[in-house]
């Protein structure tokens, strides 16, 4: 992203924070974005390290837009795991390290700014709710597929938090009983079926030789049988665990996003199809692929933030 024009001097300060790396921004009231830049995570070195990385980006970002002539208000950031997002509190992540971090407050303290914590599913969900693939409908699922699988519920610009943090998990819905074991020790949930890593690990267990979820896309639509086998298998499951989803939800709109969306209409056509099949008196959701890509995260961050400021 490059600078952008002047008008409105407001920024919110915006990180989305993964495993490996941290997208943060400059986002303005509308959404639009006046500065955007990448930083290794490097989630090896600990938690404690993590934290002071996030905090010393952070009031980087704040301190470029005080040059640029901008005034920083807000501060969002995102994280993956189980969030408190009413207490501020990274409660659990295993990508990340976190243990009941209060990131909300370290921020807040360090930039002297107020600051919003969201799970950056969540959050990835508002912002295609609000301004991406989602924005026309009032009731949205967003379903991120990557090496994980979750969702979020997202109702007229809302996502839902549940009780302990935890809604939208999805990829935890029980597809295949007798299914491969999940990363949460159960065995045939979503996420151990239809994720990006779980495509690339059925197929290296029957063809004996390692493939990214992207190689195998290509090799079914090339015609490879195998390649063909595993994938119709992921989207078939896929598609239980969103008419489980649509009869819990009742949503307008499902908008897939993640690294698995990147395969198109590859992915969305047979699925669609497959959905279709499932539906009895629900209705059908519209279902499309996410707009905002790897940018979702901090817009949405941005986005909470701006909330948390409307309440205050």
């Amino acid at each position: 992203m490059t600078d952008g024009p002047t008008g409105d001097d407001r920024v919110v300060v915006a990180l989305d924070v993964g495993g490996t790396g941290m997208k943060c921004a400059l986002v303005r009231p509308d959404g639009s974005v006046l500065h955007a830049e990448r930083h290794p995570t490097d989630a090896g070195r600990g938690p404690d390290a993590v934290v002071e990385t996030v905090l010393a980006v952070a009031e980087g970002l704040a301190d470029r837009a005080r040059a640029a002539g901008s005034t920083p208000v807000a501060c969002g950031v995102a994280v993956p795991g189980v969030v408190d997002e009413a207490a501020g509190v990274a409660v659990w992540s295993a990508n990340v390290g976190f243990r009941d971090v209060p990131l909300r407050t370290l921020v807040g303290a360090r930039l002297g700014l107020p600051a919003a914590l969201g799970h950056d599913v969540r959050v990835g969900g508002i912002a295609e709710a609000r301004l991406g693939a989602g924005r026309d409908a009032r009731h949205v699922l967003f379903v991120a597929i990557g090496t994980g699988i979750a969702a979020a519920h997202v109702v007229a610009g809302s996502a839902a938090v549940g009780a302990h943090g935890a809604a939208g998990e999805i990829g935890h819905i029980l597809v295949r009983p007798d299914g491969p074991r999940c990363g949460c020790g159960r065995p045939g949930c979503l996420e151990a079926v239809s994720s990006a890593s779980a495509v690339a690990r059925r197929y290296a267990e029957l063809a004996g030789s390692a493939a990214s979820a992207a190689d195998v896309a290509g090799r079914a639509a090339a015609g490879e049988e195998l390649a063909g086998r595993v994938w119709r298998e992921a989207v078939e499951a896929l598609a239980d665990g969103l008419a489980t989803g649509q009869a819990l939800y009742d949503v307008d709109t499902m908008v897939i996003g993640g690294g698995l969306a990147r395969a198109g209409g590859q992915l969305l056509d047979p699925l669609r199809a497959a959905l279709r099949e499932r539906m009895t008196f629900h209705r059908e959701p519209r279902l499309v692929a996410a707009a905002l890509g790897d940018e979702a995260g901090c817009l949405g961050a941005a986005l909470l933030a701006l909330d948390s400021l409307e309440r205050r």
